[in-house]
Protein backbone atom coordinates (compact mmCIF):
# COMPACT_ATOMS: atom_id res chain seq x y z
CA UNK A 1 0.00 0.00 0.00
CA UNK A 2 1.14 3.26 -0.54
CA UNK A 3 1.20 4.47 3.11
CA UNK A 4 3.90 2.53 3.84
CA UNK A 5 5.70 4.11 1.71
CA UNK A 6 6.52 7.34 3.36
CA UNK A 7 9.21 9.01 2.72
CA UNK A 8 9.23 10.36 6.22
CA UNK A 9 8.44 8.80 9.60
CA UNK A 10 6.51 11.91 10.43
CA UNK A 11 4.28 10.99 7.34
CA UNK A 12 4.42 7.23 7.86
CA UNK A 13 2.93 8.15 11.73
CA UNK A 14 -0.21 10.49 10.16
CA UNK A 15 -0.80 8.09 6.93
CA UNK A 16 -0.95 4.89 10.01
CA UNK A 17 -2.50 7.20 12.62
CA UNK A 18 -5.10 7.89 10.11
CA UNK A 19 -6.10 4.80 9.17
CA UNK A 20 -6.15 3.99 12.18
CA UNK A 21 -8.69 6.37 12.88
CA UNK A 22 -10.77 6.16 10.10
CA UNK A 23 -11.12 2.51 11.33
CA UNK A 24 -11.83 3.50 14.78
CA UNK A 25 -14.59 5.81 13.78
CA UNK A 26 -15.96 3.57 11.54
CA UNK A 27 -16.66 0.77 13.98
CA UNK A 28 -18.14 3.75 16.25
CA UNK A 29 -20.55 4.60 13.92
CA UNK A 30 -21.60 0.96 13.19
CA UNK A 31 -21.99 0.40 17.13
CA UNK A 32 -23.84 3.42 17.39
CA UNK A 33 -26.38 3.37 14.75
CA UNK A 34 -26.84 -0.97 16.27
CA UNK A 35 -27.86 1.07 19.29
CA UNK A 36 -30.44 3.09 17.65
CA UNK A 37 -28.76 6.59 18.19
CA UNK A 38 -30.08 9.74 16.77
CA UNK A 39 -28.23 10.75 13.71
CA UNK A 40 -26.82 14.23 15.29
CA UNK A 41 -26.10 12.23 18.25
CA UNK A 42 -24.02 9.65 16.39
CA UNK A 43 -22.31 13.05 14.46
CA UNK A 44 -21.52 14.90 17.56
CA UNK A 45 -20.29 11.76 19.13
CA UNK A 46 -18.06 10.87 15.80
CA UNK A 47 -16.64 14.55 16.15
CA UNK A 48 -15.41 14.49 19.24
CA UNK A 49 -13.53 11.46 18.62
CA UNK A 50 -12.26 12.52 15.73
CA UNK A 51 -10.96 15.54 17.40
CA UNK A 52 -9.54 13.81 20.50
CA UNK A 53 -7.64 11.10 17.45
CA UNK A 54 -6.64 14.04 15.72
CA UNK A 55 -5.22 15.70 19.36
CA UNK A 56 -3.11 12.06 20.02
CA UNK A 57 -2.06 11.68 17.08
CA UNK A 58 -0.60 14.96 16.32
CA UNK A 59 0.58 14.44 20.04
CA UNK A 60 2.56 10.91 19.28
CA UNK A 61 3.86 12.15 16.12
CA UNK A 62 5.40 15.40 17.73
CA UNK A 63 6.90 12.81 20.67
CA UNK A 64 8.58 10.41 17.83
CA UNK A 65 10.15 13.03 15.39
CA UNK A 66 10.93 15.86 18.59
CA UNK A 67 13.63 12.58 19.95
CA UNK A 68 15.07 13.02 16.28
CA UNK A 69 15.02 16.71 16.09
CA UNK A 70 16.83 16.51 19.16
CA UNK A 71 19.63 14.28 17.45
CA UNK A 72 19.99 16.03 14.55
CA UNK A 73 20.73 19.19 16.60
CA UNK A 74 23.49 17.47 18.13
CA UNK A 75 24.76 16.36 14.76
CA UNK A 76 24.96 19.49 13.53
CA UNK A 77 26.48 21.18 16.41
CA UNK A 78 29.25 18.28 16.21
CA UNK A 79 29.53 18.92 12.43
CA UNK A 80 30.29 22.50 13.83
CA UNK A 81 32.62 21.39 16.25
CA UNK A 82 31.08 22.05 19.57
CA UNK A 83 31.45 19.17 21.70
CA UNK A 84 29.35 20.81 24.54
CA UNK A 85 25.63 20.83 23.47
CA UNK A 86 24.07 17.56 24.32
CA UNK A 87 20.67 16.45 23.26
CA UNK A 88 18.04 14.92 25.66
CA UNK A 89 16.03 12.14 24.81
CA UNK A 90 12.56 12.13 26.54
CA UNK A 91 12.36 8.25 26.97
CA UNK A 92 14.62 7.23 29.64
CA UNK A 93 14.88 3.85 28.04
CA UNK A 94 14.96 2.11 24.94
CA UNK A 95 16.22 2.55 21.15
CA UNK A 96 16.09 6.70 21.32
CA UNK A 97 17.50 6.96 24.85
CA UNK A 98 20.28 4.73 23.34
CA UNK A 99 20.69 7.10 20.29
CA UNK A 100 21.06 10.11 22.79
CA UNK A 101 23.53 8.48 25.00
CA UNK A 102 26.11 7.12 22.35
CA UNK A 103 25.65 10.69 20.73
CA UNK A 104 26.53 12.25 24.19
CA UNK A 105 29.64 9.35 24.34
CA UNK A 106 30.86 10.69 20.40
CA UNK A 107 31.08 14.19 21.79
CA UNK A 108 32.82 13.29 24.63
CA UNK A 109 35.46 11.56 22.13
CA UNK A 110 35.43 13.86 19.83
CA UNK A 111 36.22 16.65 22.50
CA UNK A 112 38.90 15.04 23.85
CA UNK A 113 40.50 14.26 20.50
CA UNK A 114 39.79 17.54 19.55
CA UNK A 115 41.89 18.77 22.81
CA UNK A 116 44.83 16.92 22.31
CA UNK A 117 45.13 17.87 18.86
CA UNK A 118 45.02 21.53 19.40
CA UNK A 119 47.37 20.59 21.94
CA UNK A 120 49.71 18.86 19.41
CA UNK A 121 48.76 22.03 17.01
CA UNK A 122 49.65 24.72 19.54
CA UNK A 123 52.85 22.77 20.40
CA UNK A 124 53.75 22.49 16.71
CA UNK A 125 53.13 26.07 16.34
CA UNK A 126 55.30 27.24 19.05
CA UNK A 127 58.35 25.36 17.79
CA UNK A 128 57.68 26.45 14.39
CA UNK A 129 57.67 29.78 15.82
CA UNK A 130 60.90 29.31 17.35
CA UNK A 131 62.53 28.43 13.95
CA UNK A 132 64.99 31.36 12.30
CA UNK A 133 63.48 30.43 9.17
CA UNK A 134 60.62 32.05 7.68
CA UNK A 135 57.41 29.91 7.37
CA UNK A 136 54.12 31.02 6.23
CA UNK A 137 50.56 29.05 5.90
CA UNK A 138 48.00 29.95 3.74
CA UNK A 139 44.54 28.87 3.71
CA UNK A 140 42.72 27.04 0.86
CA UNK A 141 41.66 30.76 -0.36
CA UNK A 142 45.22 31.52 -0.74
CA UNK A 143 44.79 33.87 2.05
CA UNK A 144 47.51 34.43 4.95
CA UNK A 145 46.47 32.87 8.01
CA UNK A 146 50.02 32.24 9.64
CA UNK A 147 53.71 32.93 9.89
CA UNK A 148 56.61 32.76 12.20
CA UNK A 149 58.55 35.24 14.12
CA UNK A 150 61.31 34.94 10.94
CA UNK A 151 58.70 36.55 9.20
CA UNK A 152 60.37 39.99 9.85
CA UNK A 153 63.30 38.46 7.65
CA UNK A 154 61.32 39.16 4.61
CA UNK A 155 59.45 42.08 5.78
CA UNK A 156 59.62 44.88 7.91
CA UNK A 157 56.07 44.48 9.65
CA UNK A 158 54.92 41.81 11.98
CA UNK A 159 53.02 39.23 9.92
CA UNK A 160 49.48 40.07 11.90
CA UNK A 161 49.95 43.42 9.72
CA UNK A 162 49.86 41.12 6.64
CA UNK A 163 47.29 38.71 8.03
CA UNK A 164 44.46 37.33 5.18
CA UNK A 165 46.93 39.02 2.48
CA UNK A 166 47.23 37.16 -0.76
CA UNK A 167 50.50 35.92 -1.80
CA UNK A 168 50.64 38.38 -4.68
CA UNK A 169 50.56 41.26 -2.04
CA UNK A 170 53.51 39.56 -0.17
CA UNK A 171 55.50 39.38 -3.47
CA UNK A 172 55.21 35.91 -4.13
CA UNK A 173 53.99 34.23 -7.67
CA UNK A 174 54.37 30.96 -9.01
CA UNK A 175 56.59 30.21 -11.75
CA UNK A 176 56.92 26.81 -13.29
CA UNK A 177 55.37 25.16 -9.94
CA UNK A 178 57.99 26.70 -7.96
CA UNK A 179 56.92 29.86 -5.76
CA UNK A 180 59.26 32.85 -5.87
CA UNK A 181 59.79 35.70 -3.99
CA UNK A 182 60.08 39.38 -5.79
CA UNK A 183 60.51 41.91 -2.73
CA UNK A 184 63.64 40.75 -0.83
CA UNK A 185 67.33 41.65 -1.33
CA UNK A 186 68.13 37.97 -0.34
CA UNK A 187 68.16 34.99 -2.14
CA UNK A 188 65.50 32.36 -0.68
CA UNK A 189 64.69 29.02 -1.90
CA UNK A 190 61.08 28.31 -1.35
CA UNK A 191 59.77 24.82 -0.10
CA UNK A 192 56.01 24.16 -0.09
CA UNK A 193 53.78 21.23 1.18
CA UNK A 194 50.49 21.14 1.80
CA UNK A 195 48.44 19.69 4.89
CA UNK A 196 44.64 19.84 6.26
CA UNK A 197 43.72 21.59 9.32
CA UNK A 198 40.07 21.82 10.38
CA UNK A 199 39.02 20.00 7.31
CA UNK A 200 40.29 22.69 5.48
CA UNK A 201 43.07 22.40 2.63
CA UNK A 202 46.56 24.73 3.65
CA UNK A 203 49.45 25.65 2.42
CA UNK A 204 52.73 25.68 4.41
CA UNK A 205 55.67 27.74 2.58
CA UNK A 206 59.18 27.21 4.06
CA UNK A 207 62.15 29.63 2.78
CA UNK A 208 65.46 28.73 3.27
CA UNK A 209 68.65 31.21 3.04
CA UNK A 210 70.74 30.29 -0.10
CA UNK A 211 73.19 33.05 0.39
CA UNK A 212 73.37 31.15 4.10
CA UNK A 213 73.44 27.94 2.85
CA UNK A 214 76.32 28.53 -0.10
CA UNK A 215 78.20 30.45 3.16
CA UNK A 216 77.99 27.54 5.16
CA UNK A 217 78.88 24.83 2.33
CA UNK A 218 81.67 27.31 1.57
CA UNK A 219 82.95 27.89 5.26
CA UNK A 220 82.54 24.11 5.68
CA UNK A 221 85.18 23.62 2.48
CA UNK A 222 87.30 25.92 3.63
CA UNK A 223 87.54 24.30 7.58
CA UNK A 224 88.44 20.86 6.12
CA UNK A 225 90.82 22.85 4.39
CA UNK A 226 92.68 24.97 6.90
CA UNK A 227 91.94 21.43 9.40
CA UNK A 228 93.85 19.53 6.66
CA UNK A 229 96.85 22.07 6.21
CA UNK A 230 96.97 22.85 9.81
CA UNK A 231 97.76 19.03 10.56
CA UNK A 232 100.35 19.09 8.00
CA UNK A 233 101.57 21.98 8.89
CA UNK A 234 101.94 21.10 12.97
CA UNK A 235 103.39 17.69 12.41
CA UNK A 236 106.49 19.47 10.39
CA UNK A 237 107.11 22.11 12.47
CA UNK A 238 107.13 21.01 15.77
CA UNK A 239 110.36 18.62 15.21
CA UNK A 240 111.71 21.34 13.26
CA UNK A 241 111.07 23.56 16.31
CA UNK A 242 112.20 21.41 19.11
CA UNK A 243 115.53 20.82 16.84
CA UNK A 244 115.92 24.46 16.47
CA UNK A 245 115.80 24.53 20.35
CA UNK A 246 118.26 21.68 20.81
CA UNK A 247 120.44 22.65 18.72
CA UNK A 248 120.73 26.50 19.69
CA UNK A 249 121.43 25.10 23.51
CA UNK A 250 124.12 23.44 22.21
CA UNK A 251 125.18 26.07 20.01
CA UNK A 252 128.55 28.09 20.85
CA UNK A 253 128.37 30.05 17.72
CA UNK A 254 126.49 33.53 17.89
CA UNK A 255 125.83 33.51 14.32
CA UNK A 256 124.56 30.32 13.84
CA UNK A 257 122.77 30.52 17.56
CA UNK A 258 121.15 33.21 16.33
CA UNK A 259 119.99 31.84 13.39
CA UNK A 260 118.46 28.78 14.77
CA UNK A 261 116.99 30.82 17.46
CA UNK A 262 114.90 32.87 14.34
CA UNK A 263 113.91 29.01 13.43
CA UNK A 264 112.53 28.54 16.38
CA UNK A 265 110.82 32.20 16.73
CA UNK A 266 109.38 31.80 13.46
CA UNK A 267 107.99 27.90 13.87
CA UNK A 268 105.99 29.31 16.88
CA UNK A 269 104.86 31.98 14.79
CA UNK A 270 103.65 29.94 12.16
CA UNK A 271 102.26 27.50 14.94
CA UNK A 272 100.09 30.43 16.25
CA UNK A 273 99.15 31.54 12.61
CA UNK A 274 97.54 27.71 11.90
CA UNK A 275 96.10 27.88 15.48
CA UNK A 276 94.20 31.12 14.80
CA UNK A 277 93.23 30.06 11.58
CA UNK A 278 91.50 26.57 12.90
CA UNK A 279 89.34 28.74 15.10
CA UNK A 280 87.78 31.27 12.31
CA UNK A 281 84.21 29.39 12.65
CA UNK A 282 84.15 27.52 15.77
CA UNK A 283 80.73 27.68 17.79
CA UNK A 284 80.96 30.57 20.06
CA UNK A 285 79.77 30.67 24.09
CA UNK A 286 78.09 33.71 23.77
CA UNK A 287 77.10 35.81 26.68
CA UNK A 288 74.30 37.83 25.50
CA UNK A 289 74.04 41.02 27.86
CA UNK A 290 72.26 44.26 27.08
CA UNK A 291 74.89 46.46 26.80
CA UNK A 292 74.40 50.06 27.00
CA UNK A 293 75.66 52.67 24.43
CA UNK A 294 77.47 54.56 26.16
CA UNK A 295 79.56 51.88 27.77
CA UNK A 296 80.39 50.86 23.73
CA UNK A 297 81.36 54.52 22.81
CA UNK A 298 83.26 55.12 25.72
CA UNK A 299 85.85 52.02 25.46
CA UNK A 300 86.00 52.60 21.37
CA UNK A 301 86.59 56.25 22.20
CA UNK A 302 89.30 54.76 24.62
CA UNK A 303 90.77 52.69 22.58
CA UNK A 304 91.30 55.07 19.66
CA UNK A 305 92.38 58.29 21.56
CA UNK A 306 94.01 59.33 18.12
CA UNK A 307 91.35 59.02 15.85
CA UNK A 308 88.06 60.85 14.84
CA UNK A 309 85.08 58.73 15.78
CA UNK A 310 81.26 60.60 15.57
CA UNK A 311 78.32 58.63 17.29
CA UNK A 312 74.72 59.20 16.64
CA UNK A 313 71.82 56.40 18.33
CA UNK A 314 68.41 56.76 19.06
CA UNK A 315 68.39 53.64 20.92
CA UNK A 316 70.15 53.40 24.55
CA UNK A 317 71.50 49.65 24.72
CA UNK A 318 72.17 46.52 22.34
CA UNK A 319 72.01 43.36 23.40
CA UNK A 320 75.39 40.83 22.62
CA UNK A 321 78.06 39.18 24.16
CA UNK A 322 79.97 42.20 25.53
CA UNK A 323 83.37 40.68 24.49
CA UNK A 324 82.70 39.93 21.21
CA UNK A 325 80.50 42.43 20.05
CA UNK A 326 83.57 44.67 21.10
CA UNK A 327 85.65 42.76 19.18
CA UNK A 328 83.72 43.58 16.33
CA UNK A 329 83.65 46.87 16.86
CA UNK A 330 87.48 46.98 17.34
CA UNK A 331 88.31 44.99 13.55
CA UNK A 332 85.94 47.76 11.59
CA UNK A 333 87.28 50.53 12.83
CA UNK A 334 90.83 49.48 12.46
CA UNK A 335 89.91 48.57 8.79
CA UNK A 336 88.21 51.97 8.67
CA UNK A 337 91.64 53.79 9.54
CA UNK A 338 94.41 51.66 8.08
CA UNK A 339 92.32 52.65 4.88
CA UNK A 340 93.11 55.75 5.33
CA UNK A 341 90.17 56.84 7.12
CA UNK A 342 89.99 60.68 8.72
CA UNK A 343 86.92 59.88 10.44
CA UNK A 344 84.45 57.26 11.21
CA UNK A 345 80.78 57.36 11.89
CA UNK A 346 78.70 55.16 13.95
CA UNK A 347 75.49 55.27 13.47
CA UNK A 348 72.79 53.58 16.14
CA UNK A 349 69.15 52.91 14.71
CA UNK A 350 66.47 51.16 15.43
CA UNK A 351 63.98 49.28 13.22
CA UNK A 352 61.34 46.75 13.04
CA UNK A 353 62.75 43.46 15.19
CA UNK A 354 66.33 44.68 14.90
CA UNK A 355 68.95 47.53 15.38
CA UNK A 356 71.47 48.51 12.84
CA UNK A 357 74.39 49.95 13.32
CA UNK A 358 76.45 52.23 10.46
CA UNK A 359 79.99 52.32 10.39
CA UNK A 360 80.73 54.96 7.85
CA UNK A 361 84.34 56.14 6.77
CA UNK A 362 85.88 58.83 4.33
CA UNK A 363 89.05 56.31 3.60
CA UNK A 364 89.96 54.69 0.22
CA UNK A 365 86.79 51.84 -0.27
CA UNK A 366 87.09 48.79 -1.17
CA UNK A 367 88.84 47.38 -4.19
CA UNK A 368 87.67 44.15 -4.51
CA UNK A 369 84.00 43.34 -2.23
CA UNK A 370 83.77 39.90 -3.77
CA UNK A 371 85.98 38.57 -1.54
CA UNK A 372 85.80 40.19 1.30
CA UNK A 373 84.72 37.31 3.73
CA UNK A 374 86.83 34.59 2.25
CA UNK A 375 89.41 33.42 4.54
CA UNK A 376 92.87 33.72 3.79
CA UNK A 377 92.05 36.81 1.62
CA UNK A 378 93.60 40.33 1.67
CA UNK A 379 94.30 43.11 0.21
CA UNK A 380 96.96 44.07 3.31
CA UNK A 381 100.73 43.86 2.86
CA UNK A 382 100.78 43.13 6.57
CA UNK A 383 96.83 41.23 6.46
CA UNK A 384 96.28 37.90 7.33
CA UNK A 385 92.51 37.59 5.85
CA UNK A 386 91.01 36.69 9.49
CA UNK A 387 89.76 40.01 10.83
CA UNK A 388 86.24 40.31 8.38
CA UNK A 389 85.62 36.23 8.27
CA UNK A 390 86.00 36.58 11.91
CA UNK A 391 83.28 39.33 12.78
CA UNK A 392 81.12 37.92 10.22
CA UNK A 393 80.72 35.27 12.42
CA UNK A 394 80.36 36.76 15.62
CA UNK A 395 77.70 38.30 14.29
CA UNK A 396 75.81 35.43 12.75
CA UNK A 397 76.11 33.47 15.80
CA UNK A 398 74.62 36.80 17.11
CA UNK A 399 71.33 35.70 14.59
CA UNK A 400 72.50 39.38 12.93
CA UNK A 401 73.99 40.10 9.64
CA UNK A 402 77.05 42.53 8.09
CA UNK A 403 77.24 43.73 4.87
CA UNK A 404 80.11 46.05 3.38
CA UNK A 405 79.56 48.17 0.46
CA UNK A 406 81.66 51.03 -0.86
CA UNK A 407 79.47 54.66 -0.10
CA UNK A 408 77.87 56.12 -3.05
CA UNK A 409 78.73 59.17 -4.83
CA UNK A 410 80.04 61.96 -4.08
CA UNK A 411 80.94 60.39 -0.45
CA UNK A 412 84.39 58.34 -0.87
CA UNK A 413 85.11 55.23 1.57
CA UNK A 414 83.03 52.45 3.05
CA UNK A 415 79.82 51.58 4.62
CA UNK A 416 79.69 49.06 6.95
CA UNK A 417 76.22 47.59 8.01
CA UNK A 418 75.59 45.42 11.20
CA UNK A 419 71.74 44.48 12.38
CA UNK A 420 71.46 42.68 15.60
CA UNK A 421 68.23 41.35 17.09
CA UNK A 422 66.36 44.10 19.12
CA UNK A 423 65.81 43.25 22.98
CA UNK A 424 63.04 40.86 23.42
Amino acid sequence: MAIFNSKSIGSYIVSIMGVFSLALLTLCYLLLAQLDWESWNIAICLVIITLFLSAFSWHFRNKIVASFDRALLHIEAVKMEDYNQFSKSDFDTGVTALLHNELASLSKQLQLHKSQYDQHALLLYQLIDQLDTPMLVFNQRQLLTYANSAFSLLYDDPWQVYRLASPRLLGLEKQNGQWKINKSDQNWQINQSEFIDAGERHLLLVFTNIDSALRASQLNAWQQIIRVLGHEIRNSLTPVSSLAESLSNKCNVARDKQALEVISERCRHLQDFVARYSSLSQKLQLDIQVIPIDTITHKLTTLFPRNVIRFNTDVSSITADPTFIEQVFINLIKNAFEANATQVEVNFKAQKGTVAIDILDDGHGISNPDNLFVPLYTTKPQGQGIGLTFCRNIIEQHNGSISIANRKSPHSGTCITVTLPAIP
